[in-house]
């Protein structure tokens, strides 16, 4: 497997902390120019300026996936500094916490417009960039939403979670057979739990600690278990892989 993504420009979504940051981090060490994109662009400078430091590439700006208006904008400053977007990962979420007889309106729409609505306005808005820059025809667009195993295990207190990652599994699938024959590849992660900012704090709780014990290996994953699924899906080895979700997870759905 060709292990390096040299001379290719990749934006990530939601590169202020967590498995965005981690994401940006691993895919400059591979020779990607990133553009890490958050809401509040001081949350991603200092990660930009720590991967120049390392010497390489790195650009902060900042993007509300929620906000259409935006993205464009946002991916012309991308394609203006770094070239032309090769690689979208789509990472920008929330948690969407709140049971289905208790959460407001307003937070299950809130939890749609990230993880659904921001995850298609961006998606979209990097194809037909790919397509016209001719990243596509090269064989080089990649595509790579962030799920979760709860894009098929239910789970209690997260409806509004569970459904928009549910969204974002069949959107992947559907935007790939759509985009076929352009030759972009549109793929997914499905994480498990992993240690971040939005799940740290239920972990320390007894709750959360019953539910680690639950696990077969009664552990998080750690952010570099995904290391080689985005390096195979943002790369040269994706040539023949779309529509498809991976599922890592250290086991945790087994129970």
């Amino acid at each position: 497997m060709e292990s390096t993504l040299k001379g290719l420009t990749a934006l990530v979504t939601g590169a202020s902390g967590g498995l965005g940051a981690h994401f940006a981090e691993f895919l400059a060490a591979q020779g990607a120019s990133v553009a890490l994109a958050a809401r509040r662009v001081s949350m991603v400078e200092a990660r930009a300026e720590a991967i120049r430091a390392a010497g390489g590439q790195a650009i902060a700006l900042p993007l509300d996936v929620s906000d259409a208006a935006a993205i464009g904008p946002a991916m012309d400053e991308v394609e203006a500094r770094l070239g032309p977007i090769a690689i979208l990962v789509n990472n920008a979420g929330v948690g969407g916490e709140g049971l289905a007889l208790e959460i407001s309106v307003e937070d299950w729409d809130r939890t749609f417009d990230v993880n659904v609505r921001g995850v298609f306005l961006c998606a979209r808005e990097a194809a037909r960039r790919m397509i016209a820059s001719g990243v596509a025809a090269r064989g080089q667009a990649r595509i790579v939403n962030i799920a979760s195993i709860h894009t098929f295990e239910p789970k209690g207190g997260l409806a509004a979670y569970c459904a928009s990652k549910a969204a974002v599994g069949m959107m992947t699938k559907v935007l790939a057979r759509e985009w076929a024959r352009q030759m972009i590849a549109v793929n997914a992660i499905c994480p498990g739990y992993i240690e971040t900012d939005i799940n740290a704090d239920w972990f320390k709780t007894e709750g959360g600690q019953k539910q680690l014990k639950s696990f077969p290996r009664r552990r998080l994953a750690e952010a570099e278990d995904l290391d080689a699924a985005l390096l195979m899906l943002a790369g040269p080895a994706a040539r023949a892989i779309t529509g498809t979700l991976i599922t890592i997870d250290d086991g945790q759905s087994l129970s």
